[in-house]
C-alpha cells in the first residue's frame, strides 16, 4: 500500500519542474490545498443528504399544501397475485406470447394486461411530489451556490484578467472563502452520486454517471495541484444554467407548462452561452494556451486539460439533446424528453402528464368486450405518451 501511495503521490506528476510538496506545506504565512483536507467532503456529502431530507419534508411538501401547487401522482396496479408473480419472478417486460398465455389464464384482454405492466413499472419510478422536491431542493442548492460563487470571483483579480490564474503558480495561497466554496461543490457532488446509483437505470445512466464521476475527478485534482483559481471559473460558469434547468423542472411537474417553455427556452440561452461559446473561449483558453505560455505542460496539467476538453465534449453531447428536444416541440411532436440534460445527473423529466382515467379491473373474471378492448388500447397508447418540458 505504502508503494503504491508513493507512486500515485509522485511529486514529478502533481507539480511543475523543481517543485516539491514539501514546498507547499502549510506554514504561518501561507495555506496551500492539502489532499487531507478533500477528507470532509465524504461526511459533508451525508450531511447534505440528511439536510435534502429534511428541506423536503418540512419546507417543500407544506408549501406544496399551502400553495395548491397541482403534482399528479401516477395511478397504482391494482392488486393481482398472478401477475405480481410475473412483474417480480420473470419479467417486467412480457412479450406477446406471454401475454397471450396470461390474457388466457386471468380472461383479460393483452391491452389490460400490458396496462397493469405499465402502471406496475410506474409505481417503482419516483412520484412526481418526489420529483418536485428533488428540484427545489437542487434549484435552492445552486441559486445559493451560484450567488456565492459570484459575489466571490467579484473580488478576486483572476476574474478580469485569466493570467492571475498562474502568476506565482503553484504558490498561491488559499483563502477560507475559497476552501469553503471547493469543498461544498465537491460534497454536494458526491451527494447526486447516491440516488443517481438507487434509481431507476435509464439509457443515458451511463453517461450521467461519467459526467459526475468527470466532475469529482476534475474538483479533486485541480485542488491537489492547486489549480484551483481555474477551477473556481469552471464551476460558477457551470451553475448558472443548472438554475434555470431545475426551476424549468419544478414548473414542469407543477404543470405550469407556459411558464415551463418560458425557462427551457431561457435555460438553453445560458446553456449555449455559458458552455459552448464561453467555456472554450474563456476558460480553456487559459488552462491549455495562457498556463502553457507561463508555466509549461507537466503531466497532471495534460490530464487536467484532456478531461477539461472531454467535458466540452459532453456539453457538445447535451447542446446535440436540446436541439432535438426543441425542433421535436416546436414541429409538434410528443414523447420528448429532456432526462440526458441533467449535468448533476438526476433526473426524471419524463413524468407522463396524459390525461388517463380509465381503470384496470380489480378482478381477474371479467368477460370481453368489444368496445372494452377499444377502450383498453386506446387508453393503453395515451399511457404511452410522456411530455417534455415544451
Amino acid at each position: 500500500m505504502g508503494g503504491f501511495l508513493a507512486w500515485f503521490w509522485n511529486e514529478r506528476f502533481w507539480l511543475p519542474h523543481n517543485v516539491t510538496w514539501a514546498d507547499l506545506k502549510n506554514t504561518e504565512d501561507a495555506v496551500f490545498p492539502q489532499s487531507e483536507d478533500l477528507y470532509l467532503a465524504g461526511p459533508l456529502a451525508v450531511c447534505i443528504l440528511l439536510v435534502r431530507l429534511l428541506f423536503a419534508r418540512l419546507i417543500v411538501r407544506p408549501m406544496v399544501s399551502r400553495l395548491r401547487i397541482e403534482v399528479k401522482e401516477s395511478q397504482r396496479a391494482p392488486p393481482n397475485a398472478i401477475l405480481d408473480k410475473v412483474y417480480t419472478a420473470i419479467t417486467k417486460h412480457p412479450d406477446e406470447k406471454r401475454l397471450e398465455g396470461l390474457s388466457k389464464q386471468l380472461d383479460w384482454d393483452a391491452r389490460t394486461i400490458q396496462r397493469w405492466f405499465y402502471r406496475r413499472r410506474d409505481q417503482e419510478k419516483p412520484t412526481a411530489l418526489a420529483r418536485f422536491c428533488e428540484s427545489m431542493w437542487k434549484f435552492t442548492f445552486y441559486v445559493y451556490i451560484f450567488t456565492y460563487g459570484v459575489c466571490y470571483l467579484k473580488k478576486t483579480p483572476w476574474l478580469r484578467n485569466t493570467r492571475e490564474c498562474w502568476q506565482n503558480y503553484p504558490y498561491q495561497p488559499l483563502t477560507v472563502e475559497l476552501r469553503y466554496y471547493y469543498l461544498l461543490e465537491l460534497s454536494f457532488c458526491l451527494s447526486q452520486l447516491v440516488p443517481q446509483l438507487t434509481d431507476i437505470k435509464r439509457k443515458d445512466f451511463l453517461i450521467i454517471i461519467a459526467h459526475h464521476l468527470l466532475s469529482v475527478s476534475l474538483m479533486v485534482f485541480s485542488y491537489v495541484s492547486n489549480m484551483v483559481r481555474a477551477g473556481t471559473l469552471v464551476m460558477c460558469l457551470h451553475d448558472a444554467a443548472e438554475v434555470l434547468l431545475e426551476a424549468a423542472k419544478m414548473a414542469k411537474y407543477a404543470r405550469f407548462k407556459r411558464f415551463c417553455n418560458l425557462l427551457f427556452l431561457l435555460f438553453a440561452l445560458i446553456f449555449f452561452t455559458s458552455r459552448l461559446a464561453i467555456y472554450p473561449t474563456w476558460v480553456l483558453k487559459t488552462t491549455v494556451f495562457e498556463s502553457w505560455y507561463l508555466l509549461g505542460p507537466f503531466p497532471s496539467w495534460w490530464l487536467l486539460n484532456g478531461m477539461l476538453l472531454l467535458l466540452l465534449g459532453l456539453h457538445c453531447l447535451w447542446a446535440y439533446l436540446i436541439v432535438r428536444v426543441t425542433c421535436r416541440a416546436l414541429s409538434g411532436g410528443e414523447g420528448t424528453n429532456l432526462n440526458p440534460l441533467c449535468v448533476s445527473m438526476d433526473n426524471h423529466n419524463d413524468v407522463d402528464f396524459s390525461s388517463d382515467n380509465e381503470d384496470i379491473p380489480a378482478h381477474p373474471k371479467r368477460p370481453h368486450r368489444a368496445h372494452r378492448s377499444h377502450r383498453a388500447t386506446n387508453g393503453a397508447s395515451g399511457a404511452h405518451r410522456t411530455n417534455g418540458y415544451l
